[in-house]
């Protein structure tokens, strides 16, 4: 990167045409002829348009020589990081009910997987992990630090992937799992379901005291509108239809995962929701950063002051030997 020393003298560069016009309109030396009449068959005007290319010589080593005054420098600058991040653990419910499309044009899971992601986008330093609940509880992405694989595992996720159910206890004692050795500043879960726990032989509270237990926060998201929503079918004979069907969040037990861990409860009734719930979360948890910049300058004035010489000096050269001067 290159900056100026004292770029005041370009300011110089102002005077220039004032310059310019100064040359042109000075008296030049002269001669007396008792006649002019055969000069003026002379039409060779190539002596003016030397003159001319001559001044604009003048002009281009004023300009290289204003350059240099204003002390071009080059600037090479290092960046000492010092950051802190963070372990999180998504843990996302990827039962049946997830398929509902009270989010649309889309349903639920298409909604929470894009949030996620966009979620992902938005950290710098921090380890990110996926686990997967229904029935069961599986680990879809271990921490990582490689944001890029993490998000296509995510677009990877599918509802049938794992037996239907919610396991939200299964869940929540996976991500623990996946944290409880971890040496972050931070250890932090964020639930995303939208049922209530009817699988698994862990109880959400539980696993919410052996998240506590570790130091775990959780933040939990119950994702969808409540009560009768619409389900699509793939009918054999009518083809794609709808079905209304209720579906209730467990928010009292959601609050209280929450509560036990130090984290904070929110309702996700749609898409625009859920991305702020994600901004809400990201601005709470941040991650710490330190930069040291250090900045070492090399001089680059000669590269223009000694271009402005030479090109002074073959202007002067070319005037004194193409042109006569007069006393």
């Amino acid at each position: 990167m290159m900056e100026f020393k004292n770029p005041e003298y370009f300011l110089l560069l102002l005077l220039l045409p004032a310059i310019l016009f100064w040359v042109s309109k000075q008296k030049r030396s002269s001669l007396q002829f008792s006649s002019v009449a055969k000069f003026k068959k002379i039409r060779d005007r190539s002596a003016y348009r030397f003159l001319f290319y001559l001044n604009l010589l003048r002009i281009a080593a004023l300009v290289f020589m204003i350059i240099a005054l204003a002390r071009p420098q080059h600037v090479a600058a290092e960046r000492e990081y010092e950051a802190s991040g963070l372990d999180i653990m998504l843990a996302l419910d990827i039962s049946g009910s997830m398929l509902a499309e009270d989010f649309k044009p889309v349903n639920r899971m298409t909604v929470a997987k894009e949030e996620a992601k966009r979620f992902v986008r938005g950290r710098k330093s921090d380890r990110i992990g996926l686990v997967v609940f229904a029935k069961k509880s599986y680990t879809q992405c271990p921490l990582t630090l490689d944001y890029d694989v993490l998000m296509k595992l995510v677009d990877d996720v599918e509802i049938g992937m794992i037996k239907d159910g919610t396991a939200i206890g299964l869940g929540i004692a996976n991500a623990v799992n996946r944290l409880r050795e971890s040496d972050g500043k931070s250890k932090i879960i964020i639930l995303l379901t939208d049922g209530d726990n009817n699988a698994g032989n862990i109880d959400p509270i539980t696993a919410a005291e052996l998240a506590k237990s570790f130091g775990i926060k959780i933040y939990t998201i119950g994702i969808g509108t409540g009560g009768m929503v619409p389900f699509p079918i793939d009918d054999p004979i009518f083809g794609k239809r709808y079905v209304q069907a209720k579906v209730d969040i467990d928010e009292k037990t959601l609050k209280r995962i929450s509560d036990i861990t130090g984290g904070l409860y929110f309702p996700a009734r749609d898409a625009k929701m859920l991305s702020e719930i994600y901004q809400r979360i990201g601005e709470l948890e941040k991650s710490n950063f330190k930069i040291k910049e250090y900045s070492s300058y090399g001089e680059l004035f000669h590269y223009f002051l000694i271009p402005g010489l030479l090109i002074l000096l073959l202007e002067i050269s070319f005037r004194q030997l193409f042109f006569i001067k007069i006393p």
